[in-house]
């Protein structure tokens, strides 16, 4: 049985109990609930971290989705900080590619932490371009096409500009 990804709490419970105790789960607030120290982030991390860094849409729903709930996902330890698209405009030519560009500096950053940036920057990299032009599709016309440039653009110089695994907060992170 595959699992969604929407969270800590979102773990099925076993047993007679399981639906008591759920609705209890659900009511507590987080403050509280324990402290969750560094040692302790879930195994999965991981495979949280490939499911939100795909090319496709359900992958940028699902960080979004958290991004927008970082709280049940604080005993990840994920790094969200981000500064959009490092210098460039995050809205060139009125396109919006802000949100794109978090989920790329959200993939460098933690891929980075985790010492496995490099195997999986190709991959960062088409999630970019891919956010990009889910954005150009919703023009027609030479503004889709110019829109479509100007991702083509931001993709390339992630490509050859972000080759080697610079610090994050640098401009090629």
């Amino acid at each position: 049985m595959r699992r969604r990804l929407n969270g800590p709490a979102a773990r099925p419970l076993a047993g007679p109990l399981a639906g008591p105790l759920a609705a209890v789960a659900v009511a507590v607030p987080a403050a509280l609930l324990p402290a969750t120290d560094a040692a302790a982030v879930p195994a999965d991390k991981p495979r949280v971290l490939a499911a939100w860094t795909q090319p496709a849409l359900s992958s940028y729903q699902a960080w979004d989705a958290a991004r927008r709930n970082q709280a049940a996902w604080s005993a990840y330890a994920f790094d969200w900080t981000t500064d959009y698209c490092s210098g460039a405009p995050e809205n060139p030519l009125g396109f919006p590619f802000k949100d794109a560009c978090a989920r790329h500096d959200f993939g460098y950053r933690n891929y980075k932490a985790a010492g496995a940036f490099p195997a999986n920057k190709p991959r960062l990299d088409n999630a970019f371009h891919a956010d990009m032009n889910r954005v150009c599709t919703t023009y027609s016309g030479t503004l889709r096409t110019r829109c479509q440039g100007v991702a083509w653009i931001y993709y390339q110089a992630v490509v050859y500009g972000g080759r080697s695994a610079a610090p994050a907060g640098s401009p090629l992170a």
